[in-house]
């Protein structure tokens, strides 16, 4: 399926298949901007138009696992009316040990991504409407209300 891609950035990089047999394609970053609280937002220098009655997910990609920073909504969705240029935040997690300090932060420049590199993949999945009707009652199950990890370890 086509989806309209434009341009915002002299630098983007059109998001492609790594590999034929690739499930997302790679999107690469065109500035990195620091909040200086352990936040960064990544911008990938394109807007697009994806068709009605579909979205845009994006994860982290699996390499991201071994960083120490996590991204933030994820997966982040992009709707079909959004127009506006496409970015990514990932925040640090405390994940450094010192002797005499404890847990330490990690800083802005344990960032593991930099401008021009691959920061995150996406993929196309159709949105079902929903449509919530109220009920007086619902349906039993064995499980009934029984919430997080009421089914077991």
């Amino acid at each position: 399926m086509e989806v309209k891609f434009k341009k915002l950035n002299e630098n983007t990089v059109l998001p492609l298949l790594a590999t034929p047999g690739s499930a997302c394609v790679d999107l690469v970053a065109t500035d990195i901007i620091s909040d200086g609280l352990g936040k960064k937002t990544v911008f990938l220098g394109f807007a697009t138009e994806i068709p009605q009655g579909y979205k845009i997910c994006i994860s982290p990609r699996s390499s991201f696992t071994h960083s120490g920073w996590v991204m933030q909504n994820s997966p982040a969705q992009i709707d079909s009316d959004f127009r506006g240029e496409w970015r990514i935040k990932f925040q640090a997690i405390p994940t450094r040990y010192d002797d005499s300090y404890g847990i330490k932060m990690l800083t802005p420049e344990d960032f593991p991504y930099n401008v021009g590199d691959r920061v995150a993949q996406c993929w196309l999945e159709e949105v079902i409407a929903l449509n919530f009707v109220e009920a007086e009652e619902l349906n039993t199950t064995s499980r009934g209300s029984g919430g997080f990890g009421s089914t077991g370890k």
